[in-house]
């Protein structure tokens, strides 16, 4: 099998003209551009440990109430919501711009998962869901001696 090398750029593509690629380059990298194209998903971090599961969610800039967590059979659902409409009854606007986001997140609970035991707590930015494990699920640490 031969493996061919094709060069990463065209021949004789900036001689044309050098700014033309800089230029697309540079607004379809901005980002002002990219934030209004791509969906905001907060970032997840899932931790197990002994006596529970830990999920960390970053969703900065929203209070505790925008928050709803619905637990249905093995699937939790973590959803928020936020709008924010400004306002001026002293101004004659051509334009108003409404702040809307929202985002919602699904997650599969294992079995070992005891239901009665799921806290959530919103400080500095990040959400903290506790999903308490169920006795039988938390297994006993001990040592093996080797014989």
């Amino acid at each position: 099998m031969a493996l061919i090398k094709f060069p990463n750029k065209t021949v004789n593509s900036d001689v044309v003209n050098p700014y033309v690629n800089s230029f697309f380059d540079n607004f379809f990298n901005d980002s002002f551009i990219s934030d209004r194209l791509v969906t905001r998903v907060p970032a997840v971090n899932i931790a197990e440990t002994e006596k529970a599961y830990e999920i960390s969610l970053a969703a900065p800039g929203l209070q505790k109430s925008d928050f709803k967590i619905n637990v249905d059979k093995n699937l939790i659902t973590i959803s928020a919501e936020k709008k924010e409409e400004s306002v001026s009854e002293d101004k004659l606007y051509s334009k108003k711009e409404f702040n809307f986001s929202s985002f919602t997140r699904s997650f599969s609970l294992p079995e070992s998962v005891n239901y009665n035991d799921i806290e959530a707590v919103y400080t500095d930015g990040v959400l903290q869901v506790t999903v308490g494990k169920k006795e039988d699920a938390i297994v006993a640490k001990r040592l093996i001696d080797v014989k």
